[in-house]
């Protein structure tokens, strides 16, 4: 069967630099760092004290007291988010088929505040069990994909993907394949996550994933640097309306770019540590690109998944080289997590939106914080350091891998008749 095309007609984010795409955009454009001293809790007997946490949110803006309390913070981003690409896509919602409209969404964790918050007041307690009403439908992940649903009367497919740090592409090939088989016109994809609070910190702290660079936190997350020594936590969210094309059409919809393809793979090898060889990357990258009948040369620029982690960074690269060949010596290459930090299960996301904002602006975002090179690292490669790149994008690819060997990987391009 002849697949129908796909294509990006509105976004929406709420990031640690920026709480929506403007904002978002611009600074990347700009190299701001998202790392500051964690507020959201007492942090000051931790290994790691700061985060990049979303700054200057207020729920009172978005929800009533009431509606607030039903929400952990990571279905408040959600909804945030495609209220955002919502507006931005310009839909008219009597006047599409609420049956083949649907929300696909990605959360690696879920509502883990409201998880530590419900379980830390009965510890607390007499040992009466004393539970919220909420406290279930508040803390498992599928929830925002649910709220986002009945927001905008989506009686579509309606599911939550979970891969780790994988979880939102994995929403976003499976949104695509839903509108590509015609079982959906439209679909809210995306992601969320919110885990700065004392269990989620803890707990990466605990396996040495995140950095403890306290002393210069605002500069800690070095994708490809030597002094690297962990990723930054991030938080926050965005959406993409995915939108089959003559639908889009018919309407007069903006179109932004054109999803065409994506790619999954599995390490099959350790719990947290990548494949040493890059394999897993290799892999989901050569899917993405069969999947979108593209051949390397076609590829312009890599948003990396580049937490710097000492193993990660070095296993993607290796990956790019083995798969790309000379083009990736041609194409640019950055880690957006070096502003924004690690979003987790909400990562794909955000990093697939500054792929889409690279190809409709003509410029790769950079990667900062880059301050010694690692002689395992060949630099050879156009890593972008430290300022923004004006170049056409035809195409680009954006790559995210999970715990537990999960790989996913998208491409945008541009849209063309």
């Amino acid at each position: 069967m002849e697949f129908k095309r796909v294509v990006i007609t509105g976004v929406g984010a709420i990031t640690p630099i920026g709480n929506n795409v403007e904002e978002y955009w611009k600074n990347l454009m700009d190299g701001v760092s998202g790392s500051n001293l964690i507020t959201h809790f007492d942090a000051s007997k931790f290994k790691t004290r700061f985060a990049c946490e979303v700054k200057n949110f207020d729920p009172s803006q978005h929800f009533d007291r009431k509606e607030a309390r039903k929400l952990d913070l990571f279905a408040q981003y959600a909804l945030v988010a495609a209220e955002q690409a919502m507006q931005d896509s310009k839909l008219d919602l009597e006047a599409i088929d609420h049956d083949k409209a649907g929300v696909i969404w990605g959360s690696g964790i879920g509502g883990i505040n409201t998880f530590l918050d419900e379980v830390r007041s009965y510890a607390n307690g007499d040992g009466t069990p004393r539970f919220s009403p909420f406290f279930i439908p508040k803390m498992i992940s599928d929830i925002a994909s649910g709220h986002i649903s009945m927001k905008y009367n989506f009686r579509g497919p309606n599911f939550t993907t979970v891969s780790a740090c994988a979880s939102s592409t994995n929403a976003m090939i499976d949104a695509l394949t839903y509108i590509r088989l015609g079982k959906a016109n439209i679909m809210i994809t995306g992601g969320s996550e919110a885990a700065i609070n004392e269990a989620g910190m803890g707990g990466f702290s605990s396996m040495q994933a995140i950095s403890t660079r306290n002393d210069d936190y605002q500069s800690a997350s070095r994708p490809f640097c030597n002094t690297r020594d962990g990723f930054v936590m991030g938080e926050g969210g965005a959406a993409l309306m995915f939108e089959e094309l003559e639908h889009a059409k018919a309407r007069g919809a903006k179109i932004y770019a054109e999803v065409a393809g994506g790619g999954m793979s599995a390490d099959a090898h350790h719990l947290t540590a990548p494949h040493p060889e890059g394999l897993g990357a290799k892999n989901v990258m050569r899917n993405a690109l069969e999947d979108a009948n593209m051949k390397p040369e076609d590829i312009d620029y890599i948003n990396v998944h580049g937490t710097a982690t000492p193993l990660g960074d070095v296993a993607e690269l290796k990956g790019i080289k083995e798969v790309f060949g000379e083009q990736a010596y041609k194409m640019n290459i950055s880690s957006t997590k070096s502003m924004t930090g690690h979003l987790l299960g909400a990562a794909g996301a955000v990093e697939t939106l500054a792929a889409l904002c690279a190809i409709v602006n003509g410029v790769i975002p950079p990667t900062i914080n880059h301050h010694e090179s690692d002689p395992n690292i060949d630099e050879k490669l156009n890593l972008t350091f430290k300022t923004a790149e004006k170049r056409e994008v035809r195409a680009a690819l954006s790559n995210t891998f999970g715990f537990g060997g999960h790989n996913a990987s998208v491409i945008l391009k541009k849209y063309t008749e």
